[in-house]
């Protein structure tokens, strides 16, 4: 009976809980755990997502809207200045191709340079973008016999004695 009151407390919410805070234009609901909270974020996987709890000192396992307004200030900048700390290969924007430079893109913009991509890709009529204009496979996998759209269609066998 003990273990059941002590459980209750633990479960109790701050009286500054917030359901919904907003990083990088983003809505995440305030009973996630700060890890899987920051992950709704476009750009934000599973290990930018540690890396940001970790720098901003913050409990990976609390809920995130039990975290207070400085903190999640603090893991604003750090996910905006993730380019900054993050070794080359874990950024999601390496050699940009109109800057040159290292950038890892969050949010909405992540979305418009991946549309800029392609119809850079589009325009200048390489097989790449002549792929992704007619709807096919991009990176050589096979089109015989996977990703087909539309109806389904079997493999039609010859009956025997025809």
């Amino acid at each position: 009976m003990f273990l059941a009151e002590a459980k209750d407390t633990s479960t109790e919410e701050k009286d500054d809980f917030r359901y919904i805070v907003r990083i990088v234009n983003t809505d995440i609901d305030g009973n996630k755990p700060t890890v899987v909270g920051l992950q709704s974020i476009k750009g934000v996987g599973k290990r930018v997502a540690e890396i940001v709890v970790q720098k901003a000192g913050v409990d990976r396992l609390e809920k995130i809207g039990n975290v207070d307004e400085a903190k999640v200030e603090e893991m604003t900048k750090l996910i905006a200045t993730y380019s900054d700390y993050a070794p080359t290969w874990a950024i999601n924007r390496q050699h940009d191709y109109e800057t040159g430079e290292d950038q890892h893109i969050v949010g909405n913009d992540l979305e418009i340079v991946l549309k800029d991509d392609l119809n850079r890709l589009k325009m200048i009529r390489c097989y790449r973008g002549l792929r992704h204009e007619t709807g096919h496979k991009v990176r050589g996998q096979r089109t015989r016999s996977n990703g087909r759209k539309g109806l389904t269609l079997g493999v039609s066998k010859s009956r025997p004695g025809k």
